[in-house]
């Protein structure tokens, strides 16, 4: 369209000029004439009028008035001629750039442009509204990044390996929730396992302590072993309660030890470390609990720190620290079999 506009422009510049020549040419000859009519007007001013001298100043007037619709024309002319020149120069300009935007953006030259099919366009849409829209699209898109296929396919490869990890994640979870639910299932039977065998030897050793007493371990939710609670019923001889709260001092201490005790007939170890648990007993029930820990010294040693003398009497060993006036402190360990045969 820009090359038929520009023919058009130089056909109507080539007759502008041609007309302009014309208008020229009228001019010099009316130029002529009128001074002609002038030099017979001044020789025939010295003369009378007559109706031949008013008839040629009539003429003159007219050719007057010619000449001036004619020059007022050409100017119209020169000026339309101004704004046809200018028009090309924009033309020319317009031509350049797309010539330039085609070769720049599309790699074409504009007879390979000129030669290309309009692509399929909407019912009723021209290729000129079809251009705009292209247009208003791009324009609200922004600038385009040259390197977005190169982010593409790097940001695709990143994907690519995030999902494989990502797969990986999932397989390994799996695996591991099926070693959990298996450890899980482990825990729970050594649980429930060691739960019977602490709840029998339990009820066996509360019996001891308490003669004529009940005592039992119950779990507060038996359906979920991993998360439940142990209840401890105790209820000494000749007492209707049954909760450990309700119980004396040295009950709850004794009911303890035989829970602690049951957990270590259930579970044996070569050590036990206790630490003043007989503190809070009476004689009876001191006298039960020593009892309790000769029966364990056979099949195991245990560490006792204690105040009370009768259970420093039935140790194989004393240990203690003392310090003499002045002095500073100095651990003593005594063998209690070999203290009272040198006495004897």
């Amino acid at each position: 369209r820009l090359t038929a506009e520009q023919k058009a422009a130089a056909a109507q510049a080539a007759t502008l000029e041609r007309r302009e020549a014309i208008f020229d040419q009228i001019s010099q000859r009316l130029q002529a004439a009128s001074e002609r009519i002038a030099a017979n007007l001044k020789s025939l001013r010295d003369q009378s009028w007559s109706d031949t001298t008013k008839e040629l100043t009539g003429r003159l007037e007219a050719l007057r008035q010619q000449t001036t619709a004619v020059e007022s024309r050409l100017e119209t002319l020169r000026q339309e001629s101004s704004n046809t020149e200018i028009e090309q120069t924009k033309y020319r300009t317009m031509l350049q750039a797309a010539v330039e935007r085609l070769r720049d953006d599309h790699r074409i030259t504009p007879a390979e442009a000129v030669e290309a099919q309009c692509p399929p366009l909407p019912e009723e849409t021209t290729p000129q509204a079809r251009a705009e829209q292209l247009a208003a699209d791009m324009e609200i898109m922004g600038p385009i990044n040259p390197l977005a296929l190169q982010e593409h396919t790097e940001l695709n490869e990143r994907y690519e390996l995030l999902s494989e990890q990502l797969d990986d994640i999932k397989t390994s979870r799996k695996e591991l929730n099926k070693v959990i639910g298996t450890i899980n299932t482990e825990i729970e039977s050594a649980f429930t396992e060691a739960f019977a065998d602490v709840a029998a030897n339990f009820e066996v050793l509360f019996e001891a302590l308490f003669p004529g007493g009940e005592g039992r371990l119950s779990l507060t939710d038996p359906a979920d072993p991993l998360n439940t609670g142990i209840e401890v019923h105790a209820r000494p001889s000749g007492k209707r309660v049954k909760q450990l709260s309700l119980l004396s001092g040295g009950e709850r201490t004794l009911a303890a030890l035989a829970f602690l005790f049951a957990v270590f007939r259930s579970r044996p170890s070569p050590f036990y470390l206790l630490d003043e648990v007989e503190a809070a007993l009476d004689d009876v029930n001191l006298q039960r609990f020593l009892v309790l820990v000769d029966e364990f010294r056979l099949s195991a040693q245990l560490v006792i720190v204690t105040h009370q003398k009768r259970t420093m009497e039935v140790a194989d060993y004393l240990y203690g620290v003392s310090m003499k006036p002045g002095g500073s402190s100095v651990v003593v360990s005594e063998r209690v079999d070999s203290a009272e045969a040198d006495a004897a």
